[in-house]
């Protein structure tokens, strides 16, 4: 099924990358001397093409029992790689939860200093497919971690520590949401999706949870800037409030476009040219006019006579952010409509700049693809805390491009991603807009008002079982869906507005 991933995949020996490197000061006075660990081996699923950017190591994690003092059982002691921007910790078993919590440190490339330690996101699985699902049902995925976004890094070090099963909410923060109501059966067990398989480096006493088996580090270099993308962003400050997104590069991408590149590109061939790097926004009238064009045999006539949908956003697409096609599955997976939309944050982390954010999304894509082993990127969509909007899974983004975003419920529903980490922290108003702006066009395309409600039928997950039928606002929170911390508490709190600025966008 993913031929080419096998392909790709070459396993070498990196003795030199497994050399210890000399943790600052303030990292010695915290943990012991770390010991060398000669036998690390490096997986790098480097492309083949030389004009195709981005690579990924993989580290298999060690016992650190120089570490104990710590709590931590299993890492990586502070080691020289090759330059990566993007990591995760990923595991064999994806139904398999880490129970405790993985912290890094990195060297940045550019000053040689170490990072304190960070917390990287344990609870990610659940941004995938459904249960039973053919892409679930591959035999390529795996669990993982979310992805951290470190910037240009040359240096890293790990330490997992195992922690007993809180049995509660997935994901760090535990916090209250709003749910969907069940018409037709109650909840399913919150562990019904699963619990961890035990590995290497599992916790020593009955009350520590044993950890999945096969977890490694994969760090993902994401590649080199395209067009309109500076290869020296700004240290990843938050825009000015009144400030609009950059301007899209009008300059096209160079070289030919492989087949699975033009696929990807004639998708969205009924709204602009083959290659285009952008979908650029429409008035009110003219997006009227395109639903006509796009869908006037279904639209029904008071539909046709007065349709509710917001002006069409720009969206940059695959080939303007740099998608490498060769990596997802070549055919495209659809769902018959869009009932809801499903917002959602990265969990990677918010220093970034929005120049680099073409950046990020070549990463998560390698990630979803490479080390967990998803068909194409989860999301539908993503926006950045500028509030420019991007072209997510491979389809057409005016089509019901089925996605891998939220367990259970990713039959007839739209995935947005916001990049960024949002529990303790609030979304800029920019990328607030932007979902509002975007949930008013997507969810137009199919006659759905932002302000009510719909009905899904689950397809498996720890809040409802399979073939539960539940009642869910059309613009939701992950954790609406499925026992998560997803989209943070921050920005799920403004889901209420961005459902009536969505509404108010439709004409409604």
């Amino acid at each position: 099924m993913r031929g080419i991933l096998a392909s790709s995949v070459g396993v070498t020996c990196a003795a030199a990358l497994a050399l210890p490197l000399a943790p600052p000061a303030a990292a010695s006075a915290r943990t012991p001397a770390p010991v060398a660990d000669v036998a690390t081996r490096t997986a790098e699923t480097a492309d083949a093409r030389a004009d195709v950017p981005g690579s990924t190591q993989s580290l298999p994690l060690r016992p650190l029992t120089h570490d104990r003092a710590s709590g931590a059982v299993l890492g990586l002691t502070p080691r020289t790689v090759r330059t990566f921007s993007l990591l995760g910790v990923v595991w064999d078993d994806p139904t398999a939860d880490l129970h405790g919590r993985v912290q890094v440190r990195t060297r940045a490339a550019g000053t040689g200093e170490w990072t304190d330690w960070q917390d990287v996101e344990t609870h990610y699985t659940q941004h995938g497919a459904d249960p039973d699902s053919p892409e679930a049902a591959s035999g390529t995925v795996r669990g993982a971690t979310a992805p951290l976004w470190v910037g240009e890094s040359d240096g890293v070090e790990v330490r997992v520590l195992p922690e007993p099963d809180p049995g509660g909410r997935g994901g760090h923060g535990e916090e209250s949401g709003e749910r969907g109501e069940p018409e037709d059966a109650g909840p399913a067990d919150a562990g019904s999706d699963g619990g961890p398989s035990g590995g290497e480096g599992a916790g020593e006493a009955d009350e520590v949870s044993a950890l999945p088996a096969g977890m490694r580090l994969d760090l993902v270099d994401p590649g080199e800037a395209g067009p309109g993308e500076s290869a020296e962003p700004a240290e990843g400050a938050e825009p000015a409030e009144g400030a609009e997104p950059a301007e899209s590069a009008e300059i096209p991408r160079t070289g030919v476009m492989t087949a699975a590149a033009k696929a990807a590109s004639a998708a969205n061939s009924a709204l602009v040219p083959l290659g285009a790097t952008e979908i650029p926004s429409l008035t009110a009238e003219e997006t009227r006019e395109e639903l006509v064009s796009l869908r006037g045999p279904e639209l029904t006539e008071q539909q046709q006579a007065k349709p509710y949908i917001g002006p069409r956003p720009a969206i940059v697409t695959r080939h303007g952010w740099g998608a490498d096609e060769s990596l997802r599955e070549g055919s495209f997976a659809y769902t018959s409509t869009v009932k809801a939309a499903f917002v959602h944050h990265t969990a990677s982390g918010n220093n970034y700049s929005c120049s680099q954010a073409p950046s990020l999304i070549r990463g998560f894509y390698r990630y979803h693809t490479r080390s967990l082993g998803w068909r194409d990127i989860g999301y539908n969509f993503l926006i950045d805390k500028c509030g420019r909007i991007y072209e997510g899974r491979a389809g057409g983004v005016a089509r019901p491009v089925k996605g891998a975003h939220t367990m259970g419920f990713n039959s007839k529903t739209t995935g947005i991603a916001v990049i960024g980490s949002y529990g303790s922290k609030k979304p800029s108003s920019k990328a607030v807009k932007a979902v509002a702006r975007l949930t008013a066009w997507k969810l137009g395309l199919h006659g759905r008002n932002p302000k009510k409600k719909t009905s899904l039928t689950s397809g498996g997950g720890n809040l409802y079982a399979k073939g539960t039928k539940v009642k869910m606002k059309v613009i939701s929170g992950h954790r609406d869906g499925f026992n998560t911390s997803c989209p943070g508490g921050k920005l799920h709190k403004k889901l209420s507005s961005v459902r009536s600025k969505a509404a108010t966008y439709q004409g409604r």
